[in-house]
């Protein structure tokens, strides 16, 4: 594997750089909505014994995943709290790139930058891989610096994984697994792309994240 290839480096750019706006993250912590219903049920369920699975329903079909609370905790509480405090609903797939990844979970169909929490650490070490159909945190250039958006690997993407603690071997985050609709990820990153104002790789039509639920 090559360290510097070009190539991977730009690839790997496009994980955090709509990620530009991450330091008011902390600042925004209230702006998050309250989830509807009982508060607490979705992390009440993530520390129970049953494997926790969130719904993505999307304009194209539906992605279920199951996520990985024993390797990848933070990340995984993380993922729910925005969930129930229906964070992802109206959002978007921003960033898609066939043989690559989708992204998604950060902006609204008129790429408005939505308010997030503060950053989480980065599991990178916890031993998951970005293998195929893995649900990873993207981040900006510093290590702790997930938020809310989030990728699905739509290959195996082996130089995305944990190697040694340099800023080129952090690394990014997996935290689940697609276990229902991988064909809907796969017609996902056939959609036609374009610009967005200073956005590359965004669907020419709205690819939404009608609603996500823990299941």
């Amino acid at each position: 594997m090559t360290r510097h290839h070009p190539a991977r480096r730009l690839l790997v750019a496009t994980l955090f750089c709509a990620l530009a706006g991450a330091p008011l993250a902390a600042a925004a912590q209230a702006a998050i909505a309250k989830p509807a219903g009982a508060p607490g049920a979705c992390l009440t369920k993530l520390k129970g014994k049953q494997p926790m699975k969130v719904k993505l329903t999307t304009s194209m079909g539906a992605i279920t995943v199951e996520l990985d609370k024993e390797k990848a905790p933070v990340s995984a509480e993380n993922f729910v709290k925005y969930v129930e405090a229906g964070h992802y609903n109206g959002t978007i797939f921003h960033r898609v790139i066939d043989g690559f990844m989708i992204q998604g979970g950060g902006f609204t169909k008129d790429m408005q930058q939505k308010p997030t929490l503060a950053p989480i650490k980065n599991e990178a070490a916890n031993g998951l891989k970005n293998e195929m159909y893995t649900l990873a945190m993207a981040r900006t250039g510093v290590r702790d610096s997930a938020t809310a958006q989030f990728f699905i690997n739509v290959k195996a993407n082996d130089f995305l994984n944990y190697r040694d603690e340099s800023p080129q071997g952090w690394g990014y985050a997996v935290f689940g697994k697609v276990v229902e609709g991988a064909d809907v990820v796969d017609r996902i990153r056939k959609v036609a792309t374009g610009n967005a104002g200073m956005h590359q790789n965004v669907p020419l039509e709205p690819v939404v994240i009608e609603k996500a639920e823990c299941l």
